[in-house]
């Protein structure tokens, strides 16, 4: 079986689980080879997904893992959160996240270049739209995407903290 069918049934077992503790299963993908294989489970929620919440997803998840046997040797469950440079993967995560300032790679060349960076503006008519740094607006299907990420700067962080409902932790007893 290929990883990609391996991580869509992790995916399917996770995403039930993770939704009745609140949080939404992004990305699941099997990376490494033979003894090393990483089955990583990345969730989130509105103002993200916590070390304890990734803890009771990992253990719950693992548990319904063993139960399935999912067709691989040896493996290790990485939960995680997926970081404030987060993949865009579904339609769904385009339209969230507009407005932010993205990286899209192509698997194939667009207007001559397969690497775009500009504000992403949603879906244009069903393909995701983004507004490139030069200026330019271009217009890409889903599928001829091959990676998009959210590119961190502060102008986005500081939008992230005036939306959060809680207050930003601070680091160290002088914080």
């Amino acid at each position: 079986m290929r990883r990609h069918e391996i991580a869509g049934q992790a995916a399917d077992l996770a995403g039930p689980i993770a939704t009745r503790m609140g949080l939404e299963v992004v990305d699941v993908e099997l990376v490494g080879a033979g003894r090393r294989q990483i089955l990583r489970v990345l969730v989130d929620r509105d103002g993200g997904a916590s070390v304890g919440d990734c803890a009771r997803l990992s253990e719950a998840l693992s548990r319904e893992l063993d139960l399935y046997d999912l067709p691989m040797q040896s493996y290790t469950l990485e939960v995680a959160s997926p970081g404030l440079d987060r993949p865009l993967r579904r339609l769904a995560d385009f339209v969230r996240f507009s407005g932010r300032t993205v990286a899209v790679t192509t698997h194939e060349p667009q207007e001559g270049q397969r690497r775009f960076r500009g504000r992403l503006l949603g879906l244009v008519d069903g393909r995701v739209a983004v507004r490139l740094d030069d200026g330019r607006e271009i217009r890409l299907d889903h599928e001829a995407i091959a990676q998009a990420r959210l590119v961190v700067q502060m102008t986005d962080l500081r939008e992230d903290l005036k939306r959060s409902e809680r207050p930003p932790e601070r680091a160290g007893r002088w914080g």
